[in-house]
């Protein structure tokens, strides 16, 4: 079976101007083009934009899933499986939210009693499964999955006033690192405060402090990519100044 670009548009559900714009990127090349002008789609192509479809709703942006669907050795069927995993852990959380929604509703209508925790419970669950799958690995590896657990509890506890105060706070501290790192000192009392707004924030989510883990967290900061390109998004070097300050607020400068 052939297709236009206006019947293969009208099937998927997307414009002309879409299907387009992936020939001149490269990413859906039409078949062939006709006697007369007009792109032509066959199976491949079809079964090509359905992967790229997918990957689009999955947030993959259109340069990665590019070089994803272009590459010699991928694995159309392997895909499909990667999808359905990953379409079903969100349909997990928009079933929490729908959940969420339905509780606020009934709420309201005072069918229901509804504590502050569970306004937000669904959100709250995303952003656990998001920090899962990011750093979930390496995180349980060095503290342990009861005390990821715990924290993750905590958090999922906290009230409507309590998110928004670590929200802000979060904020803060990159606003006051990015002066303190004006200062050029590490040790100074600006940078003090950075590492003492640091501590304050971890306790939203810790259930017990110590040194030795504010410690460990800022030298993963730099040590893992991930966590340093999120610091040095804001200016570079920003990881490993804010490893500094809180390895001398900590008093465990002397063991680097």
């Amino acid at each position: 079976m052939e297709y236009t670009v206006q019947k293969l548009g009208l099937m998927a559900g997307i414009s002309t101007r879409t299907l387009r714009y992936y020939d001149e990127i490269g990413i859906l090349k039409p078949a062939r083009i006709n006697s007369s002008g007009y792109r032509i789609y066959g199976q491949a192509e079809v079964d090509k934009l359905q992967q790229i479809l997918f990957y689009r709703e999955l947030g993959v942006s259109l340069e990665n899933i590019k070089d994803i669907v272009n590459d010699p050795s991928f694995d159309c069927l392997k895909a499909l499986g990667e999808h359905r995993e990953k379409l079903i852990e969100k349909r997990k959380q928009l079933d929490l939210l729908i959940a969420n929604v339905d509780k606020s509703i009934a709420s309201l209508e005072r069918k229901i009693s509804m504590t502050d925790p569970e306004k937000f419970e669904g959100f709250k669950q995303k952003i656990i499964d998001d920090n899962e799958k990011k750093y979930g690995k390496e995180i349980r590896a060095k503290y342990g999955d009861e005390q990821v657990d715990r924290s993750n509890k905590k958090f999922k506890s906290m009230t409507a006033a309590q998110y928004t105060e670590v929200e802000k706070l979060g904020a803060d501290v990159l606003e006051t690192l990015k002066a303190a790192m004006a200062t050029g000192d590490p040790a100074g009392e600006l940078a003090q405060k950075v590492a003492d707004m640091h501590r304050r924030w971890l306790c939203f989510y810790w259930d017990h402090y110590t040194k030795e883990a504010h410690a460990g967290v800022a030298r993963m900061y730099v040590d893992d990519e991930r966590f340093a390109a999120y610091y040095d998004r804001m200016q570079p070097g920003a990881a490993v100044f804010l490893r500094d300050a809180i390895l001398i607020y900590t008093g465990m400068d002397s063991q680097e």
